[in-house]
């Protein structure tokens, strides 16, 4: 496109007429030009570049979108250092050591602009410049897509940053912009960026996906409030917090983000209100170190995908809660450390999977008026120094209500447990703890079961139908002490205690006056512990079925054939043994390597179900861990959490991702080598009782197996996934539209193939998650496009065509 001519309006000659004047170029235009007047630039290319120093509005003649280009060899195309208006341009940079829109001073107005460019940022706003900047859109994949430094500020309304090889939206050095309703994505770094001291950022109404990072991440003494924001479809946490960091989120929705939803570390502190946080992959909150603090209300936390828990507070950190309801997740509440500690108000926790409440490590967890309802267990308080207090609470269908154990020492008042299936109340192995007016109705077990003669102390309490005795207490301990209980009631038989409980020794629990006949004796044998008993096995799927669903997999020929080759060998020595004969012995713990999204946790779910067809394996369930969940911060931890993750597995697999990690090449110190050799001791004492798959890239297993020799030695084969070859990654993409009711359009089969051969395979590729993600852009433009029609049928609802690909990183 050759080059135009610029057309000045000269306003201040005259009060009653106007002048004009033509210019063969920009530059020339700009010098003629003075504050006031209006350069109205005609279509075409314009190498040159600009520095609007007056307040001058600078228009693109109406036309073609895109018909004005700023496209400079070299430097900054558009520089502004005045209160100027730039409306209608398309500015296009090449110098990556700059940036391509850059604003010095003032308060301009930009409008329309359309950047695309690979520069150091899109648009750069320092120093003195306050600009007001609407419907802008940056493409930038070399570098940031908005950058706001040392001092600048200004409002960013309708903006979009289309891509960015950096954050797309950074700011540092005291910068302090607001975003109105303008959308972030395809950022290769964080999606919002905030960092240093004095930087902060106020963000309304805007939306941060499909982010190769965090989506927001403040730092380093720097600030946010983001009120009305959606953050979601990001491959590192949600949120992070770091260093000092303070950040409000009021209306927001964090979800579907693969690790943490909310990350916080290092005296950082979050006030979250009438947030949502959704389907994240491993904590929604997690909270870390001492003055970390989270403050949530009115919040839902719910539907973690992983295996952890909903909220994670450790390190002295502190998290408070008042009217949140946290549900659907795998844990919902644990409190780690000494000085760690949970207030939580007026909330409930349902559909838990596992543990509502768990404190341990001599944390602190106060709960006031809350509902916990559906949980496998309601509250255990787990270890010496670990305690807190539940008052006005409610515990409705949990295998067991409220747990003590090894010293914990919690105060429980008035607090009531409803249809347990194990206990209401559970202390034993030296728990402690006092039951102020609390109550138990409706357990298929004992109401009050204290054991191995702890100290508890029982004061009003009261059981109504419980199904084994209201209250239960095993011997004194050594000293000849045991729980004290006062003024308790229940509304079972004297016949409800043992049948040994007649010949039993004396001093049995201190019962002082009060004490109903409902009470029995001491018992002479310690029942189990209800957090022992085995949980129902899974209803078990036939090899076979299992097998098919192995094959339907897209791709994986060779590790296809390597878990059918141990599940034949596994098959063939069962039934040798059944016919008498001698079995080889087959190790079956495995080592997976390959790329992420090659399908490596759903082989390996696979497995533990095909062992469980076969009988090798109780349950055959899936326990997903890694680093994280094994190594603890402080001496003794780690094998603990260590037993913790094998005893969770017991009967199933337990995959451990990115197990390399665990060893790292300059370990120090660290205590990932306390988990290896705990781990290594739990394969040999239980051999038979879990299977232990180790997962990573290739290059980093091979050098964890080198090193390790003890745990090379455990594992009896290596698979490798290799990547998906772009037939593969279309077929994916193809059952992925089947599955959700979309059909490829013609010419969209050979666009995706095309599509597929030529994206980048480096180190960030994610193979079938890469393809899945790739559908869900399609529908996503499918969407937009389809919307504009006023009536659509059948084929404009389902059929998806080449121009719904997402563009080419």
């Amino acid at each position: 496109m050759a080059q135009g001519t610029v057309q000045v309006t000269h306003t201040g000659t005259s009060r009653w007429r106007r002048r004009t004047g033509e210019y063969a170029s920009l530059t020339a235009a700009l010098e003629a030009a003075a504050d006031g007047d209006i350069l109205t630039v005609a279509p075409g290319t314009y190498r040159e570049n600009l520095v609007v120093d007056r307040a001058v509005t600078l228009l693109g003649q109406e036309g073609a979108a895109g018909s004005v280009r700023i496209a400079p060899p070299e430097g900054v195309p558009l520089a502004v250092r005045a209160s100027a208006q730039v409306q209608g341009l398309h500015i296009e940079g090449q110098d990556a050591a700059v940036p391509a829109v850059l604003v010095e001073d003032g308060t301009p107005e930009l409008t329309g602009l359309r950047i695309v460019t690979r520069s150091a940022a899109g648009i750069e706003v320092r120093g003195g410049g306050r600009p007001t900047v609407r419907a802008c859109t940056v493409d930038n994949p070399a570098g940031v897509g908005i950058a706001v430094v040392d001092g600048g500020g200004g409002i960013f309304e309708e903006c979009e940053v289309i891509a960015a090889g950096r954050s797309g939206v950074a700011v540092r050095g005291g910068g302090r912009p607001r975003l109105d309703r303008c959308r972030v994505h395809h950022a290769a770094g964080a999606g919002l960026s905030v960092t240093g001291d004095h930087s902060s950022l106020e963000a309304l109404g805007c939306e941060i996906y499909e982010i190769n990072g965090s989506g927001v991440q403040i730092a380093s003494r720097a600030a946010a409030v983001l009120t009305d924001c959606a953050v979601h479809r990001v491959t590192g946490n949600g949120v992070t917090l770091d260093t000092d960091a303070v950040l409000t989120l009021a209306d927001c929705r964090v979800h579907d983000v693969p690790e943490n939803a909310v990350d916080l570390r290092s005296r950082s502190v979050l006030t979250l209100t009438r947030s949502e946080v959704a389907r994240f992959g491993r904590n929604g909150l997690s909270v870390w170190d001492p003055g970390t603090r989270v403050d949530a209300h009115r919040c839902e936390i719910h539907d973690g995908t992983g295996d952890y828990p909903a909220v994670w507070v450790s390190d002295g950190a502190t998290a408070v809660l008042e009217g949140c309801r946290v549900h659907d997740v795998p844990d919902a509440l644990c409190v780690l450390d000494r000085g760690s500690r949970a207030d939580v108000v007026d909330s409930d926790l349902s559909q838990v999977r596992n543990i509502a409440v768990s404190v341990s490590g001599g944390a602190t967890a106060e709960l006031d008026d809350c509902r916990i309802s559906g949980a496998g267990r309601g509250a255990w308080f787990r270890d010496h120094g670990s305690g807190g207090t539940l008052a006005n609470c409610t515990i409705d269908a949990a295998q067991t209500g409220v747990i003590v154990t090894k010293g914990a020492d919690p105060l429980i008042e008035r607090t009531t447990v409803t249809s347990p299936t194990e206990a209401g109340f559970y202390v034993s192995a030296g728990g402690r703890g006092t039951f102020q007016g609390c109550r138990v109705t409706g357990s298929e077990g004992y109401g009050f079961h204290i054991i191995d003669g702890c100290r508890s102390t029982l004061r009003k309490c009261r059981t109504e139908r419980c199904a084994r005795g209201g209250f239960e207490f095993a011997q004194a301990g050594a000293d000849g002490e045991g729980a004290v209980v006062e003024e308790c009631s229940s509304d079972e038989s004297t016949q409800l205690g043992s049948p040994a409980a007649a010949t039993a020794p004396p001093a049995p629990a201190t019962q002082t006056a009060g004490l109903l006949g409902g009470v029995p004796s001491p018992r002479s044998t310690t029942p189990a512990a209800p957090e022992a008993a085995p949980e129902p096995a899974p209803e078990t799927r036939p090899a076979d079925t299992v097998l098919a669903d192995l094959d339907a997999l897209v791709g994986l020929a060779s590790v296809k054939r390597e878990v059918r080759a141990l599940t034949d060998m596994i098959e063939v020595g069962r039934r040798r043994q059944e016919a008498g004969l001698k079995a080889a012995s087959v190790r079956r713990h495995l080592v997976f390597t390959g790329s992420p999204g090659t399908g490596k946790t759903t082989v390996a779910r696979l497995y533990g179900e095909i062992l469980a067809a076969l009988g090798v394996l109780d349950r055959g369930h899936l326990v997903e861990v890694s680093r994280v969940d094994l190594v603890g911060e402080h001496i003794g931890s780690t094998a603990i959490r260590t037993q913790e993750a094998f005893d969770r597995a017991r009967g199933g697999v337990l995959f451990i991702d990115e197990a390399y990690a665990l060893s790292p090449e300059d370990s120090g110190r660290d205590f990932g080598r306390e988990a290896i050799d705990t781990l290594v001791k739990l394969m040999e004492d239980h051999r038979e009782a879990v299977v232990v798959i180790v997962a990573g890239y290739t290059t980093e297993m091979e050098r964890f197996l080198s090193v390790n020799p003890g745990v090379a030695s455990r594992f009896s084969r290596t698979i490798t996934f290799s990547d998906y070859d772009p037939d593969e990654l279309l077929r994916i993409v193809e059952q992925q539209a089947d599955e959700h009711e979309y059909r490829l359009g013609p010419g969209t089969g050979e666009a995706l193939h095309k599509y597929f051969t030529a994206l980048p395979k480096g180190p960030a590729f994610g193979n079938g998650r890469t393809a899945r993600q790739t559908f869900e852009a399609m529908v996503e433009r499918h969407a937009g496009r389809v919307a504009q029609l006023s009536a659509p049928g059948t084929e404009e609802l389902t059929l998806l065509y080449p121009e719904d690909l997402p563009a080419l990183p």
